[in-house]
């Protein structure tokens, strides 16, 4: 099963050196998944200043600058993986650098048929 870990925090939750060690670790995990066939993809995000959401009611769309939520943490990253079950699943969501100094959410990735593939 395919599980989507997304990596919740605070812009300010890492100095710049602490996110250069964030990225040499996170780069570090996602060789060490491949090796074991549950790498699928991650990557950082940029900051949340240079989000956009995007709404359409009525069909009118409505376009905002900023993240779709104000929360105090905000989507940073992601990691997409290849996991038997949960318990595996949380196993590697430990492992993300991220998970200490904010949250990784764990979503199983719902795939549907008829989708383009590789």
């Amino acid at each position: 099963m395919k599980y989507m870990l997304l990596i919740y925090g605070t812009d300010q939750a890492w100095d710049e050196a602490g996110r250069e060690k964030c990225y040499e670790e996170s780069t570090q995990l996602a060789h060490r998944l491949k090796a074991t066939g549950k790498y699928l993809a991650t990557a950082p995000l940029h900051p949340v200043t240079t989000a956009t959401s995007i709404r359409v009611r009525e069909g009118k769309r409505r376009i905002t600058d900023g993240p779709f939520a104000e929360t105090r943490e905000q989507l940073g990253g992601y990691f997409l993986i290849e996991a038997k079950d949960l318990d595996e699943a949380i196993g590697i969501a430990i492992q993300i650098p991220g998970a200490r100094v904010g949250t990784v959410e764990i979503r199983p990735v719902l795939e549907i048929g008829g989708l383009p593939t590789d």
